[in-house]
């Protein structure tokens, strides 16, 4: 059954490359562009994912109980900042680095590497006591919403879905702006697949669903959780390190199938292409990369751990992350993507007026 992880890891990457479903770009643009457009997409992924695993639990196919992280505040707070914040250094979160790393963006293959190393070092290497003291440190009694409110968990579930539902209405009848679309070689199924531009919302939909889908699958490999990516990363480096099978888990097969899946779509769209940075550029997507490990490790999951499955459980834990998420990419943002943007737009009116 573990060959599941891979199938659904090459579902997950192939859906997010084609659909350019980017959690980066989503907190980002909150800051740089004042646009919740795909903060609103990635809340609808969350929205789908959370009535799918809401109706598994009911139907007893899964324990939500199970499944949900215990809150511990300070561990959370820090590591999902840093978490945010590196995440614009290395260029996309963690899926986002690793379907980037299919489409052979070498910038996004130091920030992987580095990712799934300090993900390693910080929960199994030399600085592991540091997780295990931030992951116990305040933890509290409660850690979902739904146990502290006192509420059945259908309650935030039918409430996130309808907030969701009205966010994707506003922003879908807005106009919409053109499209870069592929020439239409292909037709049917093939054409969707490989050429036509996927709707944001349309891909989170899909994105919602897989994640629910990872549940049972996972589930039946005695691995009690959904999407994972920072672990899986540890785990991956553990094996090689040790080549020890017992790290080689539902999850090792999801990160892979991950990678390989965005590689068939990069190179079935005709998008995959070896695109080497400058220097700069690759030692800032190393150290955004060790700073994802570092915070994901403390944090308890990254922006699909915390961002997106947990908090569909509506843990405490990740919508907290989430928050403390979005507040480090807007502090690395306003350090180093609005600054660059303002000098670029000063350097534009200079350069025509020399050319005029």
């Amino acid at each position: 059954m573990l060959i599941s992880g891979l199938l659904v890891g090459l579902l997950l990457g192939f859906v997010m490359q084609r659909g350019r479903f980017c959690v980066t770009g989503a907190f980002r643009d909150i800051w740089v562009a004042k646009s919740t457009w795909w903060l609103g997409a990635f809340i609808v992924a969350i929205a789908v994912q959370a009535v799918g695993v809401a109706a598994l639990n009911a139907a007893g196919v899964i324990q939500v109980s199970e499944a949900v992280s215990q809150f511990a505040p300070v561990g959370t707070v820090i590591g999902a900042f840093v978490f945010g914040f590196g995440i614009v250094l290395a260029g996309g979160c963690a899926t986002g680095t690793y379907y980037r790393a299919g489409e052979g963006l070498v910038g996004s293959w130091f920030a992987l590497i580095f990712y799934a190393l300090f993900a390693s070092i910080f929960k199994y290497g030399a600085l592991a006591e540091t997780t295990g003291f931030m992951r116990h440190y305040g933890v509290t009694e409660n850690a979902t919403i739904y146990e502290t409110l006192g509420v059945s968990m259908w309650v935030p579930v039918v409430a996130l879905a309808l907030i969701a539902g009205f966010w994707a209405y506003r922003n879908l009848s807005k106009p919409k702006l053109p499209m870069a679309q592929l020439p239409a070689e292909k037709k049917g199924l093939a054409h969707l697949l490989t050429e036509k531009s996927w709707n944001p919302y349309a891909t989170a939909v899909v994105v919602g669903i897989i994640a629910m889908l990872a549940f049972p699958a996972s589930w039946a490999t005695g691995r009690q959780g959904g999407l994972g990516i920072t672990t899986p990363s540890a785990n991956a480096v553990q094996y090689l390190g040790t080549g020890d099978a017992k790290f080689v888990d539902w999850g090792v097969l999801l990160v892979g199938g991950i990678l390989l899946g965005s590689y068939i779509a990069a190179k079935a769209s005709g998008e995959f292409k070896v695109r080497v940075p400058d220097a700069k550029t690759i030692m800032r997507s190393g150290v955004g990369g060790a700073l994802m490990g570092w915070g994901a490790a403390w944090a308890g999951g990254c922006s699909i751990g915390n961002g997106l499955v947990e908090t569909a459980l509506f843990s405490w834990q990740g919508w907290v992350a989430l928050v403390a998420m979005i507040l480090g990419t807007g502090a690395a943002a306003y350090l180093f993507v609005i600054p660059r943007r303002a000098r670029r737009t000063a350097a534009t009116p200079a350069k025509n007026l020399q050319t005029a």
